[in-house]
């Protein structure tokens, strides 16, 4: 009999927690997994060093610090900047249409390059400026804009 009330204490117990997951922000969750992975990592670490196996626990430290800082870091860029700095705001965009003496600025170019001149310099710079290579958005937009001013018919690019 006792187990059947346990059983049903942790099915409302269980329910419970649904109905508030159902409700929180996105942030809370976030927060709340972040504590228990937390938690857990702690509770694991403190078993196995009271029950003698405190080199492994050292060992998985060894293995696991890196990774864990380095997604730490890369989760909390204000932390990596010395002093937990803001960064720098994009530079002011210029209103209107690219011209063509700043597409070959932003490339790095002189005016008259080739088309596999801006195709190379535009490839090369966003290898660096890509947000999936931590780049910013605005400045990745900035570089394909100039290739287009460069390369696309009809806006006097290189191929007209």
């Amino acid at each position: 009999m006792l187990w059947l009330v346990l059983g049903g204490l942790t099915l409302l117990l269980f329910l419970g927690a649904l109905r508030t997951f159902e409700r929180a922000s996105v942030t809370t969750i976030k927060s709340f997994l972040l504590w228990v992975v937390a938690l857990g990592g702690l509770t694991l670490a403190l078993l196995l060093i009271l029950s003698g196996r405190g080199g492994v626990a050292l060992g998985a430290l060894t293995l696991f610090g890196p990774l864990i800082w380095n997604r730490w870091r890369t989760s909390h860029p204000a932390a990596a900047r010395p002093g937990g700095a803001e960064p720098p705001p994009p530079p002011a965009r210029s209103f209107g249409p690219m011209t063509r003496e700043e597409a070959y600025e932003v490339l790095g170019l002189r005016p008259g390059a080739t088309e596999e001149e801006i195709r190379d310099a535009h490839r090369r710079l966003m290898r660096a400026a890509h947000p999936d290579s931590g780049g910013s958005d605005w400045l990745a937009a900035r570089i394909n804009q100039a290739r287009d001013v460069l390369l696309r018919p009809g806006r006097g690019g290189a191929r007209s």
